[in-house]
């Protein structure tokens, strides 16, 4: 059995590593662009062109330390979201499943998706390992969206 390792490492070699982004795929960047603009008041900070593909860093509306790197181009295709699969079943898939978002509150950040039109496909619920309030939605191609408040 693995032993988790809480305290930080500072010695590491790989102690300057951060977190920058995550990516997703995408066979509309428009589309894709503009519901995480309309939806979550995301900001495109860059466009740049590569091989076949159109790429965009998108950052929530009031922190530059967290990207979403969207990957745009043909080769992309829509993929069945889990509130159609299952979310449960969801999370037996092996590889990327979803990125968290820290919010002050989870009921209000919902209250406002839905005002958005947004479907939330897992409702809040408390994680006392970790002392959070967590909830889940997806966007239109099906990436897997977590919302977690910390808890006092």
């Amino acid at each position: 059995m693995a032993v988790a390792t809480f305290e930080r490492n500072d010695l590491s070699p790989f102690a300057d590593m951060r977190g920058h982004h995550v990516a997703v795929r995408t066979a509309d960047i428009e589309m894709m662009k503009r519901w995480y603009r309309e939806k979550l008041d995301f900001r495109v900070v860059a466009e740049w062109s590569h091989a076949h593909s159109e790429l965009a860093f998108l950052a929530p509306p009031a922190d530059d330390g967290f990207l979403i790197e969207i990957l745009g181009g043909d080769e992309a295709s829509l993929r069945e979201t889990p509130q159609f699969a299952g979310f449960g079943r969801s999370l037996a898939n092996p590889g990327y499943h979803h990125f968290c978002l820290n919010v002050a509150s989870v009921d209000a950040t919902i209250a406002e998706l839905r005002a958005r039109g947004v479907d939330i496909i897992v409702q809040p619920f408390v994680v006392e390992a970790i002392d959070r309030r967590i909830a889940f939605f997806a966007d239109p191609f099906g990436n897997v969206i977590e919302l977690a408040e910390v808890l006092a």
